[in-house]
């Protein structure tokens, strides 16, 4: 795909959501990084459902601490591997209070110290919390970005480094929202709806349900 296909395509998103951001449910950094990592493998609903719940009685590293385990369980039962992901967080929880002062860090390495978050947990919260450009690819930006062509790779971590060198810098801060969006609501996995698709003259997909 060539460069005005892809300053077209971002053109037409950002006209469409100017100020795209993500579907889970937070107040401040910390409840954001909480949700992230409930959030692997579940619903952004699902977890929305749980953390309303949880926030209103925990939402710093001290009060997910005193709340306990077991009490954490109750409130995110509902959300896929639960157990491994409270496990997780109460460790993450503990570092926080310990080594950072409860405060969430906004770099890459240290976010990546604490338990259950991985590359793409990290930056999601260096975009979405301190909007830094970066590009945490889910499946549906994976699927999306190699099926439109507007960037390639054979893993998540060679696509997200195409996306971050093709994409054009003015698109870069909310790119990862609108390919998300796109993916979850439009560019679905089993059958994309090609018919809808505010990008699909420019989409380079060989397969279009038009």
């Amino acid at each position: 795909m060539n460069k005005q296909k892809r300053i077209e395509i971002f053109k037409r998103f950002q006209r469409i959501n100017p100020h795209p951001t993500t579907e889970l449910e937070y107040s401040n950094p910390f409840e954001l990084l909480i949700a992230v990592i409930l959030s692997a493998q579940a619903t952004d609903v699902g977890v929305n459902k749980a953390t309303v719940r949880l926030f209103k009685v925990a939402n710093t590293p001290q009060q997910i601490l005193d709340l306990g385990l077991d009490a954490l369980k109750d409130y995110v039962k509902t959300i896929g591997l639960y157990n491994a992901k409270t496990e997780n967080i109460m460790a993450t929880c503990k570092i926080l209070v310990d080594k950072f002062d409860s405060i969430i860090p906004n770099n890459r390495q240290d976010l990546e110290s604490l338990p259950g978050v991985g590359r793409k947990t990290a930056n999601v919260v260096l975009n979405t919390a301190f909007g830094q450009p970066t590009m945490a690819v889910d499946t549906h930006i994976f699927r999306v970005s190699r099926r439109t062509k507007i960037a390639h790779g054979k893993n998540v971590l060679e696509v997200e480094k195409s996306l971050l060198r093709l994409i054009p810098e003015e698109f870069l801060m909310d790119a990862h929202h609108w390919l998300i969006l796109h993916g979850r609501y439009t560019c679905k996995a089993r059958k994309p709806n090609c018919a809808e698709c505010i990008i699909n003259d420019l989409c380079e997909y060989n397969s279009k349900t038009l």
